[in-house]
């Protein structure tokens, strides 16, 4: 994803808008929200993504003991506005090992959350088991949110998706023993509404997962 836009269903090359189509193009899936390059992690690439996002920016705010910010992306364009977001964070797994997690907030169709997570898209509905009990559930935006297990996501990544703010709710943890980090209830916080708190987000190295 770094050095230009990108499709958010399938990482390929997007053509810009044009004579002939007025929004961007995936030759394999049409009209697309592109992927915007990845830089590395800093406040003001923070900044640059939530001020543009028309969706929440999710971060797990306090984070984790240890935990650091390690990567942002949206799918958009300036025009449009963010129509997707992906945070990544890292740090120290509950069991031991490094853990990597990204949490990704999108509109209907965009798809960026099932490429992260490894499954069919572009959205979570058909692979949640709603007649069951969530798994986890999280504070989102002060929120309690229920989030279920994606069924047939690879086996090296834990995925959990649901619904928070009437938008789709992604969160994908390598490895899959990380996954044990969501029954711990995390509070959610949408960068949107943080403010000068941005200023405190602890940057580590860029995280490889919001590259692939």
């Amino acid at each position: 994803m770094r050095g230009e836009p990108s499709c958010p269903k399938c990482g390929g090359r997007v053509r810009a808008p044009g004579l002939f189509a007025d929004s961007w193009q995936c030759a394999g899936h049409g009209p697309v929200h592109p992927v915007q390059p990845v830089v590395p992690p800093s406040v003001n690439a923070l900044t640059v993504v939530v001020n543009r996002a028309r969706v929440p920016v999710w971060m797990p705010w306090p984070l984790p003991v240890g935990w650091l910010f390690t990567g942002v992306t949206s799918a958009g364009d300036d025009r449009a506005g963010g129509r997707a977001s992906a945070v990544a964070c890292s740090g120290p797994g509950p069991l031991g090992g490094p853990g990597e997690m990204l949490l990704i907030a999108e509109e209907l169709g965009v798809g960026l959350g099932a490429r992260f997570a490894g499954v069919a898209g572009p959205d979570p509905g058909p692979r949640l088991p709603l007649d069951d009990s969530p798994q986890v559930k999280v504070l989102a935006a002060g929120h309690p949110t229920p989030l279920w297990q994606v069924a047939d996501a690879p086996a090296d990544r834990a995925v959990f998706a649901g619904e928070a703010m009437g938008l789709w709710l992604w969160a994908v943890l390598w490895p899959e023993q990380a996954g044990v980090l969501m029954y711990d209830e995390l509070v959610l916080t949408d960068l949107r509404d943080a403010g000068s708190e941005l200023d405190l987000v602890p940057c580590g190295a860029l995280s490889p997962r919001i590259m692939s």
